[in-house]
């Protein structure tokens, strides 16, 4: 793997940017945090540090809630009209789209992924939402009640802002996570507090300079960088917040729905995954072997819904899996910077050193490794795209989420929906499914048996208005489309004599 040719040259607004101070954004100015404590990210490429980094804890949360309170209930937000909070989240969008580049080069540099994978998924992706939710401010409305018992009265319900939002995003799309969690909120007319994961805080930052750029009044928005254990656990606990919705793994989802439920605290969460790829014997083989491939080696697996359980009709396995490991090893990996690369290091030592356990155990349970396997140097946090066979449903490898690229393949004797459903539904997960099969009759029987908040079939991508979120372990409620905003409101009923 090559490490220095064809590198992409970072402009200097993004050098400027990284190597500045990083504050707290709270009612609308950026501030230190009250302890004096900062911290420092790397560079997944190199495991060099990379920026300085405030660190907030439960005074700053105090601070930062206290803030978005004040918003929203006595600030210009608070009575601003739909269609002008309409206009300041497109406004945003434009301001992001206009310093697009610049994100990317933030994001890759951060997270460690591809910068062409910043340029044409992340970014367009983020402008696309906030677009799609200004398109809800106006929308968000209640409906007149026909009653079942009709009198001399009338009755109707309305949608009000839930409050005080406090989101915590993960590190595998940190621009993408935090622009999914903001505009809904900002849509319904809420007020943010946001803190963005430890790993990966810069794009939030630099997005929280655009919101004070196209004039969001103060403390609509406020970012605390930070650690889960400190920031991030206040945040949760805090009795000023009226609703947690939180992307990360299913563990610290738990700890949430504890810190949440002493006040009753409204709560989304889009938790971990182990998504199946079913493949039927009349697929096109090809696309599926595309298909599965770029599932599980996009963003080096590092995705909830990534592809990490390969089922194939008997007839077709050998030549998938033989595809599929040969694309594994095609796949160019190398730093995000690199013209080249196809898929970049994972986040962190931390992450390496999971994926890594994680292949050893399928091995020592008895998987065989038909590609990759191991780290790439010793330089950054390298992952070698690994395709696995000889798995069982009871390994822990088909139980987890490894959160890697790590592709786990079984075979299946006969076509048989029901036991096929049942391997497919098998863990504690349910966020996502695929299928490939030219037979829709196939697709819609199959999809109706899976316990997965999405099923995609023969392909498909993101789409803001698409519902998105899992059974089971894998979450409570959804993100993006209707459901995703009007999980910002409170649903009242008003009955009034006539």
């Amino acid at each position: 793997m090559s490490v220095n040719v064809s590198m992409a040259a970072i402009p200097a607004a993004v050098t400027d940017f990284i190597r500045g101070s990083h504050k707290l954004l709270i009612d609308g100015k950026w501030i230190a945090p009250a302890s004096g404590k900062t911290f420092f990210t790397h560079n997944p490429a190199d495991g060099r540090k990379l920026a300085d980094i405030a660190a907030a804890d439960a005074q700053d949360v105090d601070l930062a809630v206290a803030a978005a309170r004040r918003a929203f209930e006595d600030g210009p937000w608070s009575k601003m009209t739909p269609a002008t909070r309409a206009k300041l989240i497109w406004r945003l969008a434009d301001a992001l789209e206009a310093k697009a580049e610049e994100f990317a080069f933030i994001e890759t540099l951060d997270n460690g992924k591809p910068l062409n994978d910043a340029k044409v998924v992340d970014l367009p992706h983020s402008i696309e939402v906030l677009r799609y939710f200004a398109g809800w401010c106006t929308k968000l409305n209640g409906e007149s009640i026909s009653l079942s018992n009709p009198g001399t009265w009338h009755a109707y319900t309305m949608r009000e802002p839930v409050g005080v939002v406090g989101s915590i995003t993960p590190w595998n799309a940190p621009l993408m996570m935090a622009v999914s969690k903001i505009a809904p909120a900002l849509a319904a007319g809420c007020t943010v507090v946001l803190k963005p994961a430890e790993q990966t805080p810069l794009t939030a930052l630099k997005l929280g300079q655009l919101i004070l750029d196209v004039g969001f009044p103060d403390g609509v928005v406020n970012i605390l960088t930070g650690f889960g254990e400190t920031a991030g656990a206040a945040i949760t606990a805090h009795p000023g917040i009226d609703k947690v919705t939180f992307t990360g793994s299913t563990d610290v989802g738990r700890i949430i729905i504890k810190a949440a439920a002493n006040d009753f605290k409204r709560v989304t969460l889009e938790l971990g995954g182990k998504t199946p790829v079913i493949v039927f014997p009349d697929a096109d083989i090809d696309r599926a072997i595309e298909g599965a491939a770029r599932s599980i080696f996009s963003n080096a697996g590092q995705i909830c819904n990534a592809g990490s359980r390969l089922y194939a009709h008997r007839d077709v396995f050998d030549r998938l899996v033989e595809g599929v490991s040969r694309r594994a090893g095609e796949f160019r990996v190398g730093p995000g910077l690199e013209a080249s690369t196809q898929m970049g290091p994972v986040v962190s030592q931390e992450q390496l050193d999971r994926i890594s356990g994680f292949i050893a155990s399928g091995k020592s349970q008895g998987a065989e490794v038909r590609a990759g396997g191991g780290r790439i140097g010793t330089e950054g946090y390298f992952v070698e795209p690994t395709v696995l066979t000889g798995t069982r449903p009871d390994m822990d490898v088909m139980q987890h989420e490894i959160f890697g690229p790590v592709l786990c393949a079984m075979s299946y004797e006969e076509a048989d929906l029901d036991r096929i459903a049942r391997e497919a539904n098998s863990t504690s997960y349910g966020l996502g499914a695929v299928l490939w099969t030219r037979d829709l009759s196939t697709a819609h029987k199959m999809a109706r048996k899976l316990k997965a908040g999405t099923v995609r079939v023969n392909g498909g991508g993101l789409d803001p208005a698409l519902p998105f979120g899992g059974f089971k372990q894998s979450g409570w409620g959804r993100e993006l489309g209707r459901e995703g905003v009007e999980a910002y409101t409170e649903l009242k009923s008003v009955a009034m004599a006539l």
